[in-house]
C-alpha cells in the first residue's frame, strides 16, 4: 500500500495526542455533561481503567462514592466564575478511586474552555499518595518522638526520686540520729556510720549511672573508640551475647557526631537485648571523608519491617529521630528467623569534614 501523508489537521491531532500521552500527570477532559472525552496514558496508569472503558462515561466513575453527589455543584461553581484555570499546588488534596476500588489522594488543576461544541473542562491530576503517606509518617514520628522524650523524662524523674531522694532522706535521718546519740552510744553510732557509708556508695553509683544515661562522660574522658569498646563489653557481660566491634582505632569525631554515634550503638544494642533473642551481634563503624556509616546486625528472631508498629518500633523510632536530626539515612532490614540489620549513614557537616 502506498504511503499517504497525513493532512495538517491530522498531523496536529497526532502531535497533540503524543504530547498528552507523554505527560507524567493524568489529563482528563470532560464535556458539559461531565462525560469523559479525553483520557491520556498517565490516567490509565493512575486509575487502572483503560481509555476504552472511560471514554463517554461519567467522570464520577473515577471518584469515591461519597464525593459524587457534590461533584456537579463544584463544577457548576467553577464554570460560573469565569476563571479559565485553577492551578495545582495550593495544598488542597482530593481523592480518586482506582479500578480496583482503592481510594488515593490527588492534587488537581482544572481549566475550562468554550468551544463550538460546548464547554470543555480539563483536569490535570497528580497521584500524591507517597507525599501524603510521608506526611502521615512524619506526624506519627513527631508524636512518637515526643512520647519517647516524655518517657525518658519520666524515667529520670523516677530514678531521681526512687534512688537519690530516698537515699538522701535516709542519710538525713541517720545523720540526725548520729548527732543525737554520739555521746551516749558511740558503738551504735559507729555501726550506723558504716550503714551510712554503704548508702553513700550506692547513691554515688546511682548518680553516676543516671548522669551517664544523660551524657556519656566516658566520651569526654577516654574518647569515642574506648567508649564504644566499653559499650560492647558491657553488653556482652550483661546479656551473655557475643558482640564483635569493628572500628578504626584512630576514629575521632567532633560533637554532635561523637555522642550521636555512641547513642545509636547504645540504642541498637538495647533493642537487641530486649527483642532479638540473638546469640551474636556485630557492630561496624566506617568513616569516609564526608560521612560515617554504622551497621549493627544480629542473628536473632527478626521481624517484618512492614508489619504494624510493635514495642520494638519505639526503639527504632529513637534511631529514626536521630537520623532525621543529623540529616542522615536509616535502613532497617529484617525477616522473621533471619535476624536484623540496622544501618545509618550520617553526613558530616563541619569545617574540615571533607579534608
Amino acid at each position: 500500500m502506498p504511503y499517504t501523508p497525513l493532512h495538517h489537521a491530522d498531523q496536529a491531532d497526532a502531535r497533540l495526542a503524543g504530547l498528552l500521552d507523554s505527560a507524567m500527570d493524568a489529563i482528563i477532559t470532560v464535556d458539559a455533561k461531565q462525560r469523559v472525552v479525553l483520557y491520556n496514558r498517565a490516567a490509565e496508569k493512575i486509575f487502572g481503567w483503560p481509555s476504552g472503558a472511560t471514554l463517554g462515561q461519567p467522570l464520577e466513575m473515577l471518584m469515591p462514592q461519597r464525593f459524587r453527589a457534590g461533584h456537579a455543584a463544584d463544577v457548576h461553581r467553577f464554570s460560573s466564575t469565569g476563571i479559565t484555570s485553577r492551578r495545582m499546588g495550593d495544598g488542597t488534596v482530593l481523592y480518586g478511586q482506582r479500578a480496583d476500588g482503592e481510594e488515593f489522594p490527588l492534587e488537581a488543576s482544572i481549566s475550562q474552555l468554550d468551544t463550538p461544541d460546548g464547554k470543555l473542562f480539563t483536569v490535570i491530576l497528580r497521584d500524591v499518595s507517597e507525599r501524603v503517606r510521608a506526611q502521615e509518617e512524619l506526624t506519627a514520628f513527631a508524636a512518637a518522638a515526643q512520647a519517647l522524650r516524655e518517657a525518658e523524662k519520666t524515667r529520670v524523674a523516677r530514678e531521681l526520686h526512687d534512688e537519690l531522694a530516698q537515699s538522701l532522706t535516709a542519710l538525713k535521718m541517720d545523720t540526725i540520729w548520729v548527732r543525737d546519740n554520739l555521746a551516749q552510744a558511740p558503738q551504735a553510732v559507729e555501726a550506723r556510720l558504716g550503714d551510712m557509708l554503704t548508702i553513700l556508695d550506692a547513691t554515688v553509683s546511682a548518680t553516676r549511672r543516671i548522669v551517664a544515661d544523660l551524657r556519656p562522660l566516658m566520651l569526654d574522658d577516654l574518647g569515642l573508640v574506648p567508649a564504644l569498646e566499653w559499650l560492647a563489653q558491657n553488653f556482652t557481660q550483661r546479656c551473655g551475647v557475643a558482640c564483635q566491634l569493628t572500628v578504626d582505632e584512630t576514629l575521632e569525631l567532633v560533637e554532635p557526631y561523637a555522642t550521636a554515634v555512641f547513642r545509636i550503638v547504645q540504642e541498637s544494642l538495647a533493642n537487641v537485648a530486649k527483642h532479638a533473642c540473638a546469640t551474636r551481634v556485630t557492630v561496624e563503624i566506617v568513616r569516609t571523608v564526608s560521612a560515617v556509616t554504622l551497621r549493627v546486625g544480629d542473628n536473632g528472631c527478626g521481624f517484618l519491617v512492614s508489619a504494624p508498629r510493635k514495642p520494638l518500633s519505639l526503639g527504632l523510632m529513637g534511631l529514626r529521630e536521630r537520623a532525621q536530626l543529623l540529616k542522615g539515612h536509616l535502613l532497617i532490614e529484617s525477616q522473621p528467623g533471619h535476624g536484623t540489620s540496622v544501618q545509618m549513614d550520617i553526613p558530616l557537616h563541619f569545617p574540615g569534614a571533607a579534608e
